[in-house]
C-alpha cells in the first residue's frame, strides 16, 4: 500500500468499482478501500452447504449484444468473463395472485412483450401497448442511460412529475392489468403516493430488453472487476474500513482506517451512505441545510430473505422470477403490511449455475420487511469480518418469520417442504450491516414525485476533491449504479471527454481537468 494516491475510493459497491476502473484506465494511482471480507456492495454471495447465493442482484438486464449495460461493460472489458443464462424470452417475470391460475408474463423485446400479454387481456392491447411507448419515451430522455450526452436529467422537470401508479392506473380499467404492469415493483419497493414513473421505467425498460442471470452468482461481475482494475495498476483492499477523514482549508487529506492507518490522496470518491460520509467529513464542513436535507431524506424499505438449499433432484429449476400477491390491491401496498397479513407480496428466484440443468439447487424468496420490526437488536453488529451473536430472542424472531413465509410459500408451491435440505434467512440487519445502507434500505433514497429535489445529490460536494457515487445518487440496480459511477467520474474528467472514451475506444480527446 502505497501512501499517497490520485484516487481514493471508499466501498467496493459497483457504483466504487465502475469509478476505480475508470480512473485507473485514465492512469491514475487508485486505491479502493472495503471494511468487509467481500468485495461488491449488493454484488456479494455467500455459501451455504456448497450452495452459492445472491445477496442482491438476482437479475440484470441490457445485456444483448449493442444494448446499454452491455456497452458500459465492454468498455470496462468485463464481458468475456462472465457466466450468463438468459430468463425465458416469453415470460422472463411471472406476475401471480392468490385464488386466480393464471401466470401473467413479463416477456423479452416490446413486440413480444405486448403480444404475450394480449392473449390474456385482449381487450387491453391499445393500452399495453401505450404503456410500452410510455417506457421507452421516458428512458429516451436519460442520455446516460442510452450513452449520449445531454443536459443533466435533473433540469429535466417534467420527467419527475409523472406518477407512477397514477399513470398506469389511467391506461385502463382494469384493475387486473393495472397490477401486472406494476407487477415487478418490488424491483424499487413502489410508493402508491411518491413513486415517480420514471423509476419505474428505468427498472423494467432493461429487463424487457433483456434479462439474465448470473451462473454461479453476482459476485462474478466483482471479481472481473477487480482483475480489471489491477492490470490497470489499481489496488483494492478488504478489511479496510474508514471510520473518518481528515480534513483541512475544505479539503480531505487523509481517509483513516479502524485499524489505524491513514490513506492520503488527492481524489476521493465515497460508495457508501451519503448519510454517513457526511458524519464521517465533519458535519461542520457543509452548510446546515444541506446536510439537514441529507440526513432527513426517506430511505427505501428493507426486506426479510428465505434462502432455501434444495435437496438434490427435488424442485425443478425455473428459468424465470416470480412476483406475487395475496390480490391485485395488494401490487402498491405490500410494505404497508400487518402482522397478521404479512407477507401480503414476494418475489421468488433461482440462483443458475454453470451448465445449469434440469434440477435447481437454491431458491431465495424476498419480501417487504420494516426496519422497526429489528429494532430491538438495532446496536448489534455482525458480518463475516466481525463475527457477533444477536442472541436467542433474534434468532427466534428469524425462525418464527421463517416459518410464516414458508407457509405462504407453501400455497404456491405445494411440494416445498419436501425439497428442503436447509434454510437460512437475511434480515433488515444483515442488509445494513453487509452493504452499509440506511436502516437496511433495498434501493437507496424515496423519489418523491411532489417533491423531486428533495432526494437529488449531487456527485459534487462542498468539499473541493470528496465526490459521491452509487445508488443513493441516480438509481439503483447494476445498470443505475454503473450509470453513477460514470457520472460521478464525468464530474472530475469532463462529460463529453469521458462518453466519447466510453462510446469509442481508443478515441484520443483531452480531458477536462487532470489529477
Amino acid at each position: 500500500m502505497k501512501e499517497y494516491y490520485d484516487v481514493v475510493v471508499i466501498g467496493s459497491g459497483m457504483g466504487g468499482l465502475v469509478a476505480a476502473n475508470i480512473m485507473a484506465r485514465e492512469g491514475k494511482s487508485v486505491c479502493v478501500l472495503e471494511k468487509n471480507n467481500q468485495y461488491g456492495g449488493n454484488l456479494q454471495t455467500f455459501v451455504r452447504e456448497r450452495t452459492i447465493f445472491d445477496t442482491g442482484v438476482h437479475y440484470i438486464g441490457g445485456l444483448d449484444k449493442g444494448q446499454n449495460l452491455y456497452r458500459y461493460f465492454e468498455y470496462l472489458d468485463i464481458l468475456d468473463g462472465l457466466e450468463l443464462k438468459k430468463l425465458d424470452v416469453d415470460g422472463f417475470d411471472l406476475i401471480t395472485f392468490d385464488d386466480d391460475n393464471n401466470e401473467y408474463p413479463h416477456s423479452q423485446g416490446y413486440t413480444n412483450f405486448v403480444e404475450k400479454l394480449a392473449k390474456q387481456f385482449p381487450e387491453e392491447k391499445e393500452a399495453i401497448n401505450t404503456y410500452c411507448n410510455k417506457l421507452r419515451e421516458i428512458c429516451n430522455r436519460f442520455p446516460l442511460y442510452k450513452l449520449e450526452e445531454g443536459k443533466p436529467y435533473h433540469k429535466d422537470s417534467d420527467l419527475f412529475r409523472l406518477p407512477a401508479k397514477a399513470f398506469i392506473d389511467s391506461l385502463t380499467d382494469n384493475e387486473k392489468l393495472s397490477a401486472v404492469l406494476a407487477g415487478s415493483n418490488l424491483l424499487y419497493a413502489g410508493d402508491p403516493e411518491k413513486t415517480p414513473f420514471y423509476v419505474h421505467a428505468l427498472s423494467v425498460n432493461s429487463f424487457i430488453q433483456s434479462a439474465y442471470r448470473c451462473a454461479d452468482g453476482g459476485s462474478q461481475i466483482t471479481k472481473m472487476l477487480i482483475r480489471k482494475l489491477k492490470e490497470n495498476g489499481g489496488e483494492a483492499y478488504k478489511h479496510h474500513e474508514v471510520v473518518n477523514f481528515e480534513t483541512e482549508d475544505q479539503k480531505i487529506i487523509s481517509a483513516s482506517i479502524k485499524n489505524g492507518k491513514k490513506i492520503k490522496g488527492d481524489l476521493f470518491i465515497s460508495n457508501i451512505e451519503p448519510k454517513t460520509t457526511l458524519k464521517m467529513a465533519g458535519e461542520h464542513n457543509f452548510r446546515k441545510p444541506y446536510n439537514r436535507r441529507i440526513q432527513n431524506i426517506e430511505s427505501t424499505i428493507s426486506a426479510f430473505s428465505i434462502h432455501i438449499v434444495l435437496k438434490p433432484e427435488s424442485f425443478k429449476y425455473l428459468n424465470h422470477n416470480y412476483y406475487h400477491f395475496r390480490d391485485p390491491s395488494k401490487v402498491w401496498t405490500g410494505p404497508e403490511y400487518t402482522q397478521e397479513s404479512w407477507p401480503d407480496t414476494y418475489m421468488v428466484s433461482m440462483g443458475a449455475r454453470k451448465n445449469q440443468g434440469e434440477w435447481g439447487d437454491q431458491l431465495t424468496a424476498i419480501t417487504y420487511m420494516r426496519f422497526d420490526e429489528v429494532e430491538p437488536w438495532a446496536n448489534t453488529f455482525n458480518t463475516v469480518a466481525h463475527k457477533n451473536s444477536r442472541g436467542q430472542t433474534y434468532e427466534e424472531f428469524k425462525n418464527a418469520k421463517a416459518k410464516v413465509f414458508l407457509s405462504e410459500l407453501e400455497k404456491k408451491f405445494p411440494n416445498i417442504r419436501e425439497c428442503i435440505q436447509s434454510t437460512h434467512t437475511s434480515t433488515p440487519l444483515s442488509y445494513r450491516d453487509y452493504i452499509g445502507c440506511n436502516r437496511g434500505s433495498m434501493y437507496g433514497y424515496v423519489k418523491d414525485v411532489e417533491n423531486p429535489l428533495k432526494s437529488f445529490i449531487s456527485p459534487r460536494t462542498k468539499i473541493k476533491n470528496l465526490y459521491l457515487t452509487g445508488q443513493s445518487l441516480n438509481m439503483h440496480g447494476i445498470l443505475g449504479v454503473t450509470i453513477s459511477g460514470v457520472v460521478t467520474c464525468s464530474e472530475i474528467l469532463g462529460s463529453e471527454y469521458l462518453l466519447n472514451k466510453i462510446t469509442n475506444p481508443g478515441s484520443e480527446v483531452d480531458s477536462k481537468i487532470s489529477v
